[in-house]
This record gives structure tokens, sequence and C-alpha cells, in this order.
């Protein structure tokens, strides 16, 4: 199925922009990229004068207006869109009007049934259980009966305590809320029916719904995920490995990604780590059959420290982090899997024309986030201008940035401070913990604000944990 008759919206930004654009010029497809006046001088503007052909950029007033990018798509002449990550990535409604508009256009991610169905947490949960896939104890629908509620919450407080953890809280929330209304935190057994009925009320008044979930907040765990990777057929879903997010903001914000998620031949954990890796891949692959899964997805996990696994989500998009796992990864002996070309190509329709049992890894892989912000307040992203940005080519190391190399770069304040992503591969743990501090020992990023102060980044809190990661 030839693929040189399309062209692709990209329907984002930045680095994620430039990929999805090197990616369809791998595979032969035309594209259409777009800005707003704030991107002005963003990369992706300057790689898609460069790359691309006639209508090949537009700007427009907002990535979040769909009116736009569908005038933008119908002038171009565009037969399909990328999403990328954020923004319409996991808007089944947005998916679906792409699908359904009267000049029909391919949506280069899951379809919007399933965007829908592993968007609603609940619902997840539930598929999960019927397939015996752990969740996070608690309610998989919304209770309205207060002595089922008294039952559950009791047993999450008995779990957290044969967790060993020393003070355990239940979540009382309302199931139509949203943005942290309507939740409450009770430590205490003989509070919660107090706590239940309160938010059941508050629920009812402010959404006419007095539905709530109880559910446990587990604090101590490592945050890990599965790369599924399926064809339009959803009938083979493969995997492309794990990876290992649990080095975070204070916001719980990732930072660091390493592939595979656990380094089970090299480091000491407390328990059989190789066994939790190939359960949650199981149990993701599992899902993804049961659901017709059809393009790239995550599945996202928190394994405790006893080594008890339990699925938190499904992204139903490409992740920040697809690059790393790619990074580790083999398709028939060859190295340099891209993702997104691999995402683009079933998403328009081609089999994925591989099996699992042709899908190999090879060493380990970092992903740094490099962010203008400051890890000693909070976090705080830091608004100014790059002067300088520069590094050392390195065979192992992969950058990718919209930041300008050349010339002066003023950060948008009207988006995160993401200044880039370095990806560095090493044979082993130790190899690639020495390469990642190499690379960020010699990276020059200096810069200034208004008021003339030097930038903040968070290279020091990379450099600070990197020699922690995959350890529990």
């Amino acid at each position: 199925m030839t693929l040189s008759g399309h062209k692709v919206l990209v329907a984002n930004r930045g680095e994620i922009a430039m990929r999805i654009m090197r990616a369809c010029r791998k595979l032969g497809v035309a594209f259409t990229a777009i800005y707003t006046a704030e991107d002005a001088a963003s990369g992706h503007v300057r790689l898609a004068r460069e790359e691309g052909g006639e209508k090949s950029l537009f700007r427009i007033s907002s990535y979040h207006d769909a009116n736009e990018l569908m005038a933008v798509a119908d002038e171009a002449g565009c037969t399909a869109v990328h999403p990328g990550y954020g923004f319409f990535a996991e808007d089944f409604r947005f998916a679906r009007r792409v699908a359904k508009r009267d000049r029909k256009l391919i949506f280069i991610g899951p379809s919007w049934k399933i965007i829908r169905e592993l968007g609603d947490k609940i619902n997840t949960k539930r598929l999960a259980r019927s397939l015996g896939v752990p969740t996070v104890p608690g309610s998989d629908r919304p209770i309205y009966d207060e002595m089922e509620a008294e039952r559950i919450a009791k047993s999450v407080f008995e779990f957290q305590e044969q967790q060993g953890i020393r003070r355990p809280l239940v979540l009382v929330k309302a199931s139509a809320g949203g943005g942290g209304m309507g939740i409450e935190e009770v430590y205490d057994p003989d509070q919660f029916r107090s706590v239940y009925r309160r938010i059941r009320n508050y629920a009812m008044r402010q959404f006419k719904d007095e539905g709530v979930l109880i559910e446990q907040r587990i604090t101590d765990f490592n945050h890990l995920e599965v790369q599924i990777v399926s064809d339009r057929s959803g009938a083979n879903p493969v995997h492309f490995g794990t990876r290992n997010c649990s080095i975070q903001s204070t916001g719980l914000q990732k930072r660091v990604e390493v592939a595979p998620g656990f380094a089970p031949d090299e480091l000491e954990y407390t328990f059989n780590a190789g066994r939790v890796l190939t359960n949650i891949v199981d149990y993701s692959l599992a899902m993804a059959r049961k659901v017709g899964y059809d393009n790239v997805g995550t599945w996202e996990w928190i394994v405790t420290r006893k080594g008890e696994p339990f699925l938190m989500e499904v992204n139903t998009r490409i992740q920040v982090e697809n690059g790393v796992s790619a990074r580790i990864s083999h398709v028939r002996g060859k190295p340099g899997v891209d993702l997104i070309a691999e995402q683009i190509r079933i998403g328009l329709g081609q089999p994925l024309g591989y099996s699992q049992a042709d899908i190999a890894s090879e060493g380990v892989g970092i992903e740094y986030r490099l962010i203008a912000e400051d890890p000693d307040n909070s976090f705080t992203p830091w608004v100014g201008r790059i002067e300088r940005f520069q590094w050392k080519d390195q065979p192992w190391l992969t950058m990718l940035t919209h930041v300008p190399r050349d010339e002066p770069y003023e950060i948008p304040t009207e988006f995160d401070p993401n200044l880039a992503l370095a990806i560095i591969w090493g044979k082993d743990l130790d190899e690639v913990k020495a390469r990642g501090l190499e690379f960020l020992n010699t990276l020059r990023l200096e810069g200034r604000n208004g008021a003339g102060e030097p930038l903040k980044s968070n290279v020091e809190f990379l450099k600070a944990n990197t020699g922690r990661i995959l350890l529990f």
C-alpha cells in the first residue's frame, strides 16, 4: 500500500512537530505544519520551510482551535492529521470529528472509539479487572450506596496495612468532578462515613450526580510504562519494551526516562524484577488485544516496593519518551527504530509487517528532559532568552530540540519551557550513566531574563539523579 498520495497535517509544535515532519520525509509523505506568532522562532517553523513543499506551513492563532486546524487541512489538501502529544492527542471528540466530517481525514492515532473507551479511567479499570489485570484497589464505578462505600474503604485500608504503610489513607472523590475538585483524604476509618456523606452532597450540588469513587494513593512506588504498537487490524499488537519514569519533579512530572524499566541483571531488587517486567508486558498486550488497539499507546504502571504491579492508566497517543524505547530496539536485526514513522505508516493503513519475534533490544537508554526551570523553587518555569545552547555530537547521543543552536531564542511564555530531549545509549547501565554525566557536564546552556539574571535549568537536578536510575 503506497503512502505517496498522502499529506499529513502536523497539528502540534516544537520538537514533536519536527519528529513528525522528519518521519514523513523518511516515508515519502508530504506534510503541512502550523505555527503561532509566539512560535515564529521555533525550529519546527524553519524545518517546515526547508523541508516542506507547497503549502507546507501556515500561521494560525491557536493550536487549540480545531476549526482553524480543519481549515488549514482543507486549504493544504491534507489527507490525515497527526496530533503529536498534548493538545488534541487524546481528545476522542476531535478524533471523531476528523474521521466523520464531510471531507474525511485519517486521524493518526487510535480510532476515536478506543480513545473514548480507554480515556475513561473507570472504564479502563473495569476492563482490566475483567481480564485479571491488577489495578489499584478501590471502586471501578461510582458508588451511591453508603454500606458498599464503607466496605470498599475498609478493603483499601487493609490493603495498605498489608503493604506496611504506616499511615494508610483513602481518597474519596466526586466521580463527576475534575481538576482536583471534590476530593478528600481520609486517614481514620471512623471518619470515613462523614467524609463520604460530605463529598456525596457536594457532588450532587456541583455536578448533579452524587456518585463517589473510593481509591487509595500509593506513595512509595516506581512508575513504569509499556510501549505498545499495533496496526489497524488490532489483531496482533507488539511491544517495544518497558520504561522507568520514576525520577520526577515535585509535581510528579517526568524528568528522566530509562529503558528498559528495571535492570535485573545489573542491580539487586527485593523482588523478581524480570518477572515484573514480563508480567506488565503480558497484561498490557492482553488489554490491547481485547479492545482491538490499532495504533501506538502506552500502558502506565506503578510497582510497589514489594514488586506488585498495578495498572494506572492507558495513554492513547505517542509519548514524549517514545524515543528512548526506539533507541534500544531492533527490528529484524536493524537498529534505529522510528516509532513515529511506524505510527504514521500503520495509521495510514499499512500492516505492521513484523511480529514480536522480530523485535529485540540492546543496551540501556536514558532520556533527559532539559527544561528551563528552577528545581530549588518547586520547579518553577524560567522565562527569558537562551543565548548559548551547545553540546558535543556523539554517536551515542540523540538530541531532539526546537531551540536553534546558531542564534538566541526567546522562550515563549505561552508554553512549557521545554528545551530539548537528550537520549543517551550505552551497552549497560554503567556505560549509559557515565555517558549521561559526560553529556550533562559538557553541555553549554546559558541565557538571561529581562532583569539580567542568569538562566535557571534542571541540568544539575539531572546530574544529581543520574546515579540512582533504575534503583528502587
